[in-house]
C-alpha cells in the first residue's frame, strides 16, 4: 500500500510540476493519463485535484 500511495503521490507532483495553471480538463486529462489504473482514485477526487492544480496549488504534499 505505501508503495502506491508514493506512486499517486509523485504522479501528482509531476503532473503539479508540469500543468499549473492549466485548465482543469487539460489537468484532468493529464491526471487519468498518468494515474495507474489500479489507483482507486475517484473521478470526483481527480476533479478535485485538478481544480487544485489549475489554480497553481501542489496538492501531492511533497
Amino acid at each position: 500500500m505505501h508503495d502506491t500511495d508514493d506512486a499517486l503521490f509523485r504522479v501528482v507532483h509531476g503532473v503539479a510540476g508540469r500543468f499549473a495553471g492549466q485548465p482543469v480538463p487539460v489537468v484532468m486529462e493529464a491526471l487519468l493519463r498518468h494515474l495507474p489504473q489500479t489507483s482507486g482514485v475517484e473521478a470526483a477526487d481527480i476533479r478535485k485535484i485538478a481544480e487544485e492544480i489549475s489554480v497553481g496549488r501542489d496538492p501531492s504534499g511533497l
